[in-house]
């Protein structure tokens, strides 16, 4: 048996054997539970399920600032990932500068801490595989707490249209999604139709790097990475590869028709609406994820498990520190480097990813 498949055998059952939950049976919809949970689980990296009916066992989190990027929304708590897509996030930060003349990312949702249903916002960032990325690069200095929980939405389409305002569009808003594009890690990027349309009249490069990119709704503000299961990870669930062509085609023209309005149809005499059942509401229960995602939201902290380890309180309440976060610049020194690291050396040539602990500093 391969070392790999080994420590998945392991974290496998160290997860079925956690105590059962009392989360077990909770007729709640996940998204309170999950949305609940302030820290990751204190377990070896696993994002289990799909991404958008899954969870995420031992999640870390992006620094809430760095040298090449800054964290967006900190009341969300939503900054964690799989290590894979933390690292991922990272290079393209330092790419973006040094290639494409993107000064930094501004980061927004990547996942719970726990990953799983979210209270608001969407419907997939479940397993920590996903990342949002704002379509306005990082400014020079380093924003507030209140500038960064009500950052606007700066839409690069021109307005009451769907397409691309060539006075806000430059080449580096191409060239920063390209680039993340170009990673053989990333399957998917997720941007408004409008864009696709502008990527398709000027993009010049490989038509499958193009073929990754995929028009979807409210994307004109920022744009949606998605990576691949990582290697070895069996109980994540892989999503169909896009197809081979440039979706440049009907694909992207049957979007526009989707968003183009009606018109209303105009009638001499209404007819009468008949009266319709309420539908009942559909949501996603603990019962619908897989069984893993029990234990995972059952298993201890991070902070619970490792307080005499790393010297920090064993303490879950992540708000009551975040303002004072922000008041100094992240203690690089402080981090603490992930165990099993050497695993995710491919994409970290600084050989390290943080697990924020409850330090000044590094929470959000």
């Amino acid at each position: 048996m391969s070392s790999s498949i080994f420590r998945l055998a392991v974290v496998a059952l160290s997860l079925l054997t956690t105590t059962v939950s009392a989360f077990a049976d909770d007729p709640k919809p996940a998204k309170q539970l999950f949305g609940a949970v302030k820290l990751p689980s204190r377990s070896e990296p696993e994002s289990l399920g799909f991404y958008a009916k899954g969870c995420l066992a031992g999640g870390v989190a992006i620094p809430s600032d760095g040298p090449t990027w800054q964290v967006l929304h900190p009341t969300r708590n939503r900054r964690w990932g799989n290590p894979r897509m933390i690292a991922l996030v990272e290079k393209l930060s330092r790419d973006a500068r040094a290639k494409d003349g993107w000064n930094g990312l501004l980061i927004g949702d990547i996942s719970q801490p726990r990953g799983g249903p979210m209270l608001n916002g969407h419907a997939s960032h479940q397993i920590g595989l996903d990342a949002d990325i704002w379509l306005t690069p990082m400014p020079d200095r380093r924003l507030t707490y209140a500038e960064r929980d009500n950052f606007p939405e700066n839409s690069v389409l021109r307005k009451g249209t769907l397409y691309v305002d060539p006075n806000k569009w430059t080449r580096a808003h191409a060239d920063v999604i390209m680039q993340a594009a170009s990673y053989p890690e990333v399957e998917r990027i997720f941007v408004h139709p409008g864009i696709k349309k502008k990527l398709c009249e000027t993009w010049k490069g490989d038509v499958a790097t193009l073929s990754k990119v995929r028009p979807m709704y409210g994307h004109h503000y920022h744009f949606h990475i998605r990576i691949k299961c990582p290697p070895g990870s069996v109980g994540c669930t892989p999503q169909v590869a896009p197809p081979t062509d440039s979706g440049c085609g009907k694909p992207l023209a049957d979007w526009f028709a989707k968003l183009k309005p009606r018109p209303v149809p105009k009638y001499v005499n209404k007819p009468v609406k008949k009266p319709t059942k309420p539908v009942k509401p559909t949501y996603l229960t603990l019962r619908s994820l897989p069984n893993a995602c029990t234990a995972v939201l059952n298993s201890k902290s991070v902070t619970s498990m490792a307080a005499a380890e790393y010297g920090v309180p064993a303490n879950d309440d992540v708000a009551a520190v975040t303002e004072t976060a922000f008041a100094a610049p992240s203690d690089a020194a402080a981090t603490v480097a992930f165990r099993s690291i050497e695993d995710f050396s491919d994409l970290l040539p600084r050989g390290e990813v943080p697990v924020p602990l409850e330090r000044p500093g590094e929470q959000w």
